[in-house]
């Protein structure tokens, strides 16, 4: 142990009783032993002269003209903290019982205020870690965007809120965006957003539209409600922001779910509030979510956020929001990395000792250029397949890309093919050529396709799987007009393979 304070801490004190020094181990007593169960001990200088045992350590440790002292420990749930000591010196009376007993009584609150103190403490390192454990990467780098997060705990106390950020890659290049905030605080609201966020990984695979995702988040929520003690059902809940852009259409579908808009800050430094339909909070039901798309400029910053970013207690909350978009404003530039931006923005926008987490999660969109993206009208004609063959031969000698030519043939015949007996028209096919090569066929089907293996015997069922095998993942994804069956794959030497051929033109048939 060391001396943690004294009283008066001006006094003329010995050598071996400094703030900061460490105390000398003392032989044992007797009285020291009640001293280790909780019980005050008074000493005589006499007394404790003879206890110590050496004249140099008795010099070291005892006060000028002290006659008596009285320590008591700092005991609490089975355990010393430390010790309170004091000292009568020159012609004051020796310490009585009733002293003893006021002093035990003291230290007994000391000692649990301390280590109550401890316990709030670690509690609270220990919600932050796991907060700051179950959050992504603090940076992401995507054909999409670029993005910065940055998580602010609360501070004072165990008062983590679950406040979380994502940035999620998905296929076809684009990337899905997040922001959620969970009730409660604690341990549990940062395990409530562990759960949470996994789900929304899980969901997010499935290629869902902003508003279906949310949908099925909220049920997810009211289970996880249902299941919790009937006295926490109130405090499962929270609210979501979800945003997915494509850099291929340069769009962003984003839908709420009693979360605050986002902020988009154009090229130009203009900022502005997106205006979206925010539907219910998670816990909620009965309300359906609604997805707004937006045009997102290449090079634009895209903001999402928790309240307690927006939201203070001194003042009008009303101001939150505009208060954000001018210091997005004045803070975001093209020559700025985004984590020094969203660094930045959280000294001038949150308080000294905030009361609720804060997340600040910033995506600087980019774009596919159009050079790199190609697109045909599939007619509903079997002979369509033949020409589909025709249009990748043609463009992928176009792009340099005759590595892929045989592979991406099989995959886009068996995709055109597969439309046009399932499926209904308008079917569509596009490539697009990145760091990797994405084969896209639309149609208005809402059928699901089905991934299986062909018996010996069967004289179909093999275009999925050969689907699978050419490419290195493939997928389905539903919108509102139907459906889009995709597959990706490597590009070799992808660093050279960025751009198309001197003089060559983009045909569109």
């Amino acid at each position: 142990m060391g001396n943690a304070a004294l009283a008066p801490a001006g006094a003329v004190w010995p050598a071996g009783i400094k703030r900061g020094e460490s105390i000398p181990p003392l032989p044992d007593h007797p009285l020291l032993r009640s001293f280790r169960h909780g019980e005050p001990v008074v000493f005589d200088l006499d007394d404790f002269i003879a206890m110590v045992g050496d004249p140099q350590l008795v010099e070291f440790l005892i006060p000028k003209d002290a006659h008596s002292v009285m320590a008591a420990p700092l005991h609490a749930r089975g355990h010393t903290l430390g010790a309170i000591s004091a000292w009568r010196c020159g012609r004051t009376a020796p310490f009585t019982e009733d002293e003893a007993d006021l002093m035990k009584q003291i230290a007994s609150r000391g000692a649990l205020a301390i280590d109550n103190a401890r316990r709030y403490t670690r509690e609270h390192r220990a919600a932050v870690a796991l907060q700051q454990r179950l959050l992504p990467p603090a940076t992401t780098d995507t054909p999409a965007a670029e993005t910065a997060g940055i998580y602010l705990p609360a501070c004072g106390g165990a008062d983590i809120s679950g406040d979380w950020y994502d940035a999620i890659a998905l296929p076809s290049l684009r990337v899905a965006l997040v922001a959620g905030d969970v009730v409660g605080h604690g341990m549990p609201a940062s395990a409530t957003m562990g759960r949470l966020r996994a789900a929304i990984q899980t969901l997010a695979d499935l290629e869902l539209e902003p508003d279906e995702l949310l949908t099925r988040l909220a049920d997810l929520v009211q289970r996880l409600a249902a299941e919790a003690p009937p006295g926490d059902r109130d405090i499962v809940g929270g609210t979501c922001l979800y945003a997915v852009y494509d850099p291929v259409t340069r769009r962003c579908a984003i839908a709420s779910a009693g979360h605050p808009p986002p902020v988009l800050v154009r090229p130009d430094g203009t900022a502005e509030a997106v205006e979206i339909s925010p539907g219910p909070a998670l816990a909620l039901s009965g309300m359906p979510y609604e997805t707004t798309v937006i045009d997102v400029e290449p090079g634009s910053v895209l903001a999402l956020y928790t309240d307690g970013l927006v939201e203070r207690g001194d003042r009008d909350t009303g101001q939150g929001l505009p208060r954000l978009t001018r210091a997005l404003a004045a803070h975001c530039r093209s020559d700025r990395a985004l984590d020094e931006t969203g660094r930045a923005l959280l000294a001038d926008l949150a308080d000294q000792a905030p009361r609720d987490d804060a997340v600040l999660l910033l995506a600087r969109t980019r774009a596919v250029p159009a050079a790199g993206t190609a697109h045909w009208e599939i007619p509903a004609d079997p002979a369509a397949v033949s020409k589909a063959r025709e249009w990748i031969t043609r463009q992928l000698t176009m792009w340099g890309l005759d590595d892929l030519l045989f592979a991406t043939e099989l995959i886009v015949s068996e995709l055109v093919t597969n439309a046009i007996r399932y499926g209904r028209p308008p079917m569509d096919l596009r490539l697009i050529r990145h760091h990797v090569q994405v084969c896209e066929v639309t149609d208005s089907s809402s059928t699901q396709p089905r991934l299986r293996h062909a018996r010996t015997t069967d004289e179909g069922g093999r275009g999925l799987f050969l689907v699978s095998q050419l490419g290195r993942r493939w997928g389905c994804r539903h919108g509102q007009n139907g459906k889009t069956i995709w597959s990706e794959q490597i590009i070799p030497n992808s660093r050279e393979a960025g751009t198309p051929r001197s003089g060559s033109r983009q045909s569109h048939p």
